[in-house]
C-alpha cells in the first residue's frame, strides 16, 4: 500500500514583482542553495532586457516561458514486450516545470560573459519564437506527432 502524498509546499512570491512564476523561476535558477545569486542573475537579466528591447521585462519573460512551454509530450509505455512512445498531454503544473528547466538550461550552454547576458539572450530568443529552448518544444511536439498512431494506448 502506498502512503500518502506529502502536501505541496506553497512558495512565497519575489519580493521585487511579487510574482509567484518569477520566484519559481528564481528557484530554478538557484544551484547549492545561493538564492542571493540566483535573485541577482534574474533581476539583472530582466534589467538587460528591459534596456535591450524597451519592453517590460516581466511581460517578455512570461511570453518567453508561453512559448517554450510544450502541449505534448511522449511517454514510454511497455505494451506486450515492446516499448511504445505514447503522445500525452502535458499538466499545466509540468508545462511550467519543463519550460522554466529548458530556458535555463540552454542559457547555460550559451556563450556570453555572465549568467544574467545569456539568460537574458536566451528569454529574448524565446520571445521571438527561436532559440534552442524554443527549438526542444518543437522537437518534443514533432516526436508526440510522428508517434500518434500509438495515441490509442494512452496512460
Amino acid at each position: 500500500m502506498r502512503r500518502r502524498r506529502p502536501e505541496r509546499r506553497q512558495i512565497l512570491p519575489d519580493p521585487v514583482y511579487n510574482d509567484l512564476v518569477a520566484a519559481k523561476f528564481i528557484n530554478n535558477i538557484m544551484e547549492q542553495g545561493k538564492k542571493s545569486i540566483a535573485e541577482r542573475i534574474f533581476y539583472d537579466s530582466i534589467k538587460i532586457i528591459e534596456s535591450k528591447t524597451k519592453e517590460n521585462g516581466i511581460e517578455l519573460f512570461k511570453k518567453a516561458l508561453s512559448n517554450v512551454a510544450p502541449f505534448l509530450e511522449v511517454k514510454s509505455k511497455r505494451i506486450g514486450g515492446a516499448t511504445y512512445q505514447v503522445p500525452t498531454e502535458v499538466p499545466e503544473g509540468r508545462k511550467m516545470a519543463l519550460a522554466m528547466r529548458w530556458l535555463i538550461s540552454f542559457a547555460r550552454s550559451r556563450k556570453g560573459r555572465t549568467m544574467a547576458d545569456r539568460l537574458a539572450a536566451e528569454m529574448i530568443a524565446a520571445s521571438n519564437s527561436e532559440g534552442g529552448a524554443v527549438k526542444k518544444r518543437e522537437d518534443t511536439h514533432k516526436m508526440a506527432e510522428a508517434n500518434k498512431a500509438f495515441a490509442h494506448f494512452g496512460r
